[in-house]
């Protein structure tokens, strides 16, 4: 069978390639047997001889033999104006063929290269190679070498014809993806994540995790996307193709190219603790994303959904409605309005521009979220609320990454809206993240809030990129913003094991931290975790443990515009504060099969509010400070004790790695119960049920 193959590739070489018209140069490349033919000749002794060295040299791979493949293999390449043999992209089923082509012609002898206007040029050429039949004639690609014109008489002549034929010569080149070189930010999602987690975090990487969404240009270091699914079956069809393996649309010129994509988060399930029959999220948007030149990167999707969820996630969506009349803000998602007669549509659009300015700076400019930290949660800066305009900057040298990030929030409450209009405040934070040894990361966190009044706008004290904030939010009075500083850290215990953490200060009364009282002053959170990759030597089984802890007051401040928060959500974690939790995380993917398992165990209080109580216990950031219960003896769990037990699981296929389209069944189980039950805190159990087709491109929060 082995030497059959091997006949049928030779038999598919007879049949030589011929220009297609689009030819830029006036001869052939030349071996050095056919310097002695005649000029019309040259072309036939190219391509002749060019086939001889590919099938003499040619070893035909086992598995494409053993499996009786038919097919097309297509290989573009180049002639370079030196004479060298230049492989472009080759189109095969196989990861054997491509490499048993790429061998053969590094092999291929230095020639004599075409030419142009007496000078030499570059030529390029596309092989189709039917297997075993039927080998199809090589077709030239258009070239951009050299000018079409000798002399100024036909340079007029020539022009003009460039001009009329200028838009039907703009066709796509055959797509080879650029996007895991790119400065294109790679969308949050947890499990997607997950995948290159490991090869990120190996002891003797220069990498930093501290800040995402990651660029593909910063994981392609150490992690192969191009072989993720390579064990996947190719589609010949292209319906196919575009379902399970590519782009919808993709585009590709000299030095440009995008694609286009569809998105849909389609889930039906059932609460079945609820009186409505089913719940549902209908989700529909495009994806648009492409590069322009090396350096330029641009990213765009359009979301407009319609759903109904779980009874527990409508009312608090709906605890933390806007003024203005619209029913409620879908948590992670924005503002919605009334849908039918007891859903919500939510439309939601994020996008950016990236600009690579040298391998040390980056700057984005767009409208969605960031996050900071190694863990599920973040307790500086998470994914929880709705994206927003941010313009950030990037620099990396030696072994540190310093990541500056501007934000404009909104505060949406009717208690603080001015003339009909939604309350405007800015954020700025800084982060460095300094990689001590190959093992250990030190990462030092500052931000600032402060809000739009007075006129005051953006405050360009803050644009200075290395600035302490606290000076000068101290300098432009005591409600002039609210300051936080963390500390990240993260150890390296092995390649599959590690360590990492958080600690966040917002408040800098050094008598009351230490004085033993426990005063409402003393506002801090940490953060421990741990992660093992290819646990028990399972390859590709994740398993993470947390623990999460913030004091009660932590992150709201005696202006209530100045909390950290944005559209009603936390910047933090999703609880706000008054809470401690313990995570526990599995995931598992084999190919495109994959599998989630998440338990969460937490102690919170809440704020009474029932007329009788309505102190504030240090919870919920959106109140004032000055409403505080407690100056000392201040615990965690303060007020209407409650305790949250929290399982979600999932398993699904991934349809299309390019995309991240999976299809997908989940199962909830939520026990909320508090000490006291109100109108908006009582006990409950919910069991949900969900299945679905989505587009994994932005975190889901259940946790509430």
């Amino acid at each position: 069978m082995k030497y059959f193959g091997f006949l049928m590739f030779y038999l598919i070489s007879i049949n030589t390639f011929s220009q297609d018209g689009l030819s830029e140069f006036e001869t052939y490349p030349v071996f050095d047997n056919c310097t002695s033919s005649e000029y019309a000749a040259q072309e036939v002794c190219f391509k002749n001889t060019l086939m001889q060295l590919v099938v003499n040299n040619f070893k035909f791979p086992a598995i494409v033999s053993e499996e009786n493949y038919t097919g097309e293999t297509v290989v573009l390449f180049e002639v370079t104006s030196e004479g060298k043999f230049k492989v472009i992209y080759i189109d095969a089923i196989y990861s054997e063929l491509k490499e048993e082509l790429n061998r053969v012609f590094d092999e291929l002898p230095v020639i004599s290269p075409a030419t142009y206007n007496g000078n030499p040029t570059y030529a390029q050429f596309r092989m189709p190679l039917k297997i075993p039949l039927n080998y199809r004639e090589m077709e030239q690609l258009p070239s951009v070498s050299a000018p079409l014109v000798k002399a100024v008489g036909s340079q007029i002549s020539a022009t003009q014809k460039k001009r009329l034929t200028e838009y039907d010569s703009i066709k796509s080149k055959p797509f080879v993806s650029k996007l895991s070189s790119s400065d294109i930010l790679i969308p949050l999602s947890h499990e997607r994540y997950s995948r290159f987690d490991a090869a990120m975090n190996r002891i003797g990487n220069n990498s930093h995790t501290g800040t995402k969404p990651y660029l593909f240009s910063e994981v392609s270091k150490y992690y192969d996307f191009d072989s993720e699914f390579k064990e996947a079956k190719t589609r010949s069809t292209w319906v196919g193709r575009k379902i399970w393996n590519e782009h919808l649309v993709t585009f590709q010129g000299d030095n440009y190219w995008f694609t286009g994509d569809v998105v849909l988060d389609l889930q039906a399930g059932k609460d079945f603790q609820s009186d409505v029959a089913f719940t549902y999220n209908n989700t529909r948007g495009a994806i648009f994303q492409g590069g322009l030149g090396e350096n330029f990167n641009f990213y765009t999707v359009v979301f407009e959904s319609q759903g109904r969820f779980a009874d527990y996630f409508n009312r608090y969506a709906e605890s933390i409605g806007p003024f203005g009349g619209n029913p409620a803000i879908i948590p992670g998602r924005g503002i919605a309005k009334e849908f039918l007669d007891d859903g919500y549509d939510f439309p939601v659009a994020e996008g950016y521009v990236s600009y690579k300015f040298s391998d040390f700076f980056n700057v984005q400019f767009g409208h969605g979220k960031n996050f900071i930290g190694d863990g599920y949660r973040s307790l500086l800066m998470s994914d929880i609320a709705s994206p927003y305009p941010y313009l950030k900057f990037n620099t990396s040298f030696w072994k540190l990454k310093y990541t500056n990030t501007f934000m404009s929030l909104r505060d949406v409450r009717g208690e603080v809206v001015e003339e009909g209009s939604y309350r405007t405040k800015f954020m700025a934070n800084h982060y460095l993240s300094l990689n001590l040894t190959k093992r250990f990361n030190l990462g030092l966190f500052e931000s600032v809030i402060w809000q739009n009044d007075n006129g005051r706008g953006f405050d360009v004290n803050y644009l200075n990129p290395v600035i302490f904030y606290r000076s000068i939010e101290f300098s432009t009075g005591a409600r002039g913003g609210n300051a936080i500083i963390g500390i990240t850290g993260k150890y390296k215990w092995s390649d599959q094991i590690n360590l990492y953490g958080q600690w966040i200060i917002d408040e800098f009364s050094t008598e009351k931290i230490f004085g033993g009282n426990k005063s409402w002053k003393n506002k801090l959170g940490y953060q421990v975790g741990v992660k093992y990759f290819d646990a028990f030597n399972v390859p590709d089984l994740y398993l993470q443990a947390e623990y999460n802890q913030v004091r009660p007051y932590t992150y709201s401040h005696n202006s209530i515009v100045l909390n950290y928060g944005h559209n009603n959500q936390s910047l933090a974690h999703l609880w706000g504060a008054n809470f401690r939790e313990i995570i526990g995380i599995a995931r598992y993917r084999k190919d495109r099969l994959y599998g989630n398992a998440k338990v969460i165990y937490g102690k919170r209080g809440f704020d009474f509010n029932d007329g009788l109580d309505d102190k504030y216990y240090g919870g919920n950031i959106y109140r004032s400070e000055r409403d505080r219960a407690f100056e000392d003896g201040v615990k965690i769990g303060q007020g209407n004790t409650t305790t949250t037990f929290f399982t979600e699981v999932e398993a699904g296929y991934i349809v299309n790695p390019a995309t991240n389209l999976k299809v997908f069944a989940s199962l909830i189980y939520r026990n909320f119960n508090p000490q006291v039950n109100t109108d908006l805190i009582f006990k409950e159990n919910t069991v949900w049920f969900n299945v679905g087709l989505r587009t994994d491109i932005f975190n889901w929060y259940y946790e509430y």
